[in-house]
């Protein structure tokens, strides 16, 4: 039987690890630093090239008008590049820029370094038991989506 803390002690593990891998990654960038929505937004696109606005910001589960300031202020800086939809030419279509692959290559390599070396760290039982916990938290991160795309 789980104690009444355990969810409120997993969201604050959870995030707390988030918070810590992103101000570590941070303080090795040279590039100009890019908010949590922003890192996230990039790797949308990256993941799904020509998703739409729209789209994003209900993927994001963000504000139409907040995706597209955060649109804005990257394709500014040359990290996104917005096409004209051929199905429908009042929409856009988000496409990532060389730079922003790059950087998000280099994100995604600093970050697993990070982690492993950070893993390697732990003794044999506790390695064990994050592993063993990937396949619940995929499912929880699945009911969470799910959840959120019923309201």
């Amino acid at each position: 039987m789980e104690s009444e803390t355990f969810p409120e002690a997993l969201a604050d593990a959870l995030s707390g690890l988030q918070r810590l891998i992103r101000r570590r990654l941070r303080s090795g960038m040279s590039a100009p630093q890019l908010r949590g929505a922003e890192i996230d937004l990039l790797r949308l696109v990256v993941d799904r090239p020509g998703i739409g606005v729209s789209e994003a910001a209900k993927e994001l589960y963000l504000a139409g008008n907040s995706v597209s300031t955060l649109v804005n202020r990257l394709a500014a800086e040359g990290y996104l590049i917005r096409e004209t939809d051929p199905a429908d030419r009042r929409a856009a279509r988000l496409l990532p820029s060389p730079v922003a692959e790059a950087r998000l290559r280099d994100w995604r390599l600093r970050r697993a370094a990070l982690v492993r070396r950070q893993v390697t760290r732990l003794d044999e039982a506790d390695r064990a038991a994050l592993e063993a916990a990937l396949p619940a938290l995929r499912r929880l991160a699945t009911n969470l989506h799910e959840e959120a795309e019923e309201t």
